[in-house]
């Protein structure tokens, strides 16, 4: 059992950035959750979705045309993650809870479980951010390795390239199989997955079946197998591309650190816990209005991970807050002025921790 706690006796700078943002939208009588803004995200992404989708099933494209337009059904649906979904199941798309769980259902409609995700990313990986031994997200050894502490074979000379490819099938492992794994394990990486429900579960099981009837059977139906998987490898290529590179531009950088938690005694991080969210987090491209549309904010991944049950909408206005916090408690805020330059630091980050290890 991995018990890892966070010294938060002087909390001081977690309190100051508490309320410096609470002043902020008191100030501007605002809410904290999403505005017209995310709703006319929502108002576009979705239809663009479904348009795209009908399209393909309906018009015979030139073989191109129809991989090109898979292509950007990936993207989108993508973007429907980091806009909505991520939103909503961190309750923060609308005050109204079943709205949040409407629009957190979305990720259903995607080929994921809600459930399952906000067990794991707004329990385990907000928490335990780049702790080893508890953050799923950094919990593909020994395929990749992607920290210092955990163990090192010879193929991960290469992963600084193969990783691409990892990254292509992930949605695609995620729909088919992790979400199962999970289920039937009843257990995230090394912690033990909330009990389901009997509605969770019928949940799971009804979702996965609409999953293959609007993905498969449908398309396969009016295109046939060929074109059909084709078009479903481009898709989710896409999608795990994007969605992959995304998540991994906050935290498997060169400027993020990481913990090692070795499961055996309970162990305290010595930081406070908003203290390690600064550690092991980066931002990215934080003045590209185009990089932020698309990615749902989380290209402010600092703003994120100290709120993240503010909506993405409002990170660029409290960016400055937690930055001046962090000047005056002389705590570094790590961000690249580029996704460009967050890609190379990815890269090299793999590369690095891809070379043996002194001693091994």
């Amino acid at each position: 059992m991995y018990k890892v706690s966070f010294t938060n006796k002087d909390n001081s700078f977690h309190q100051e950035l508490k309320r410096s943002v609470d002043l902020y939208f008191s100030s501007k009588h605002i809410n904290k959750t999403g505005n017209w803004k995310l709703f006319i995200k929502t108002a576009t992404l979705v239809p663009a979705a479904v348009a795209v989708y009908i399209l393909l099933l309906l018009i015979h494209f030139p073989a191109f045309v129809g991989v090109v337009l898979c292509t950007l059904l990936g993207f989108i649906l993508a973007s429907i993650g980091f806009n909505i979904m991520h939103d909503a199941n961190h309750g923060a798309y609308s005050k109204r809870t079943w709205v949040n769980t409407l629009m957190g259902l979305s990720l259903n409609l995607l080929g994921g479980n809600a459930f399952i995700w906000k067990f794991k990313h707004n329990i385990i990986h907000h928490t335990y951010t780049n702790v080893d031994g508890l953050d799923d997200d950094i919990a593909k050894s020994p395929l990749m390795r992607q920290c210092p502490s955990q163990k090192w074979v010879g193929a991960h000379r290469f992963q600084h390239f193969y990783v691409v490819l990892v990254y292509a099938i992930s949605s695609f492992a995620w729909v088919t199989m992790m979400d199962f794994n999970k289920y039937f394990k009843r257990k995230i990486h090394n912690t033990a997955l909330q009990k389901m429900s009997l509605d969770e579960h019928f949940i799971f099981w009804t979702s996965k079946l609409v999953y293959v009837v609007f993905y498969i059977l449908i398309p396969v139906h009016f295109v046939g197998w060929g074109p059909w998987a084709i078009g479903f490898a481009c898709m989710h290529v896409t999608m795990g591309l994007t969605l992959a590179l995304v998540f991994q531009l906050a935290h498997v950088v060169e400027k993020a650190e990481f913990v090692f938690a070795p499961g055996i005694e309970p162990q305290k991080i010595e930081d406070e816990w908003a203290i390690h969210q600064m550690r092991t987090t980066a931002n990215f491209a934080p003045r590209n209005k185009v990089v932020s549309w698309f990615v749902g904010g989380l290209n402010f991944q600092i703003e994120h991970h100290l709120f993240p049950r503010i909506s993405h909408v409002h990170y660029p206005a409290i960016a400055g807050i937690v930055k001046q916090i962090c000047m005056n408690y002389h705590v570094q805020y790590h961000e690249f002025r580029t996704m460009t330059g967050a890609v190379v630091s990815h890269f090299r980050m793999m590369k690095m921790l891809g070379k043996k290890p002194a001693g091994s």
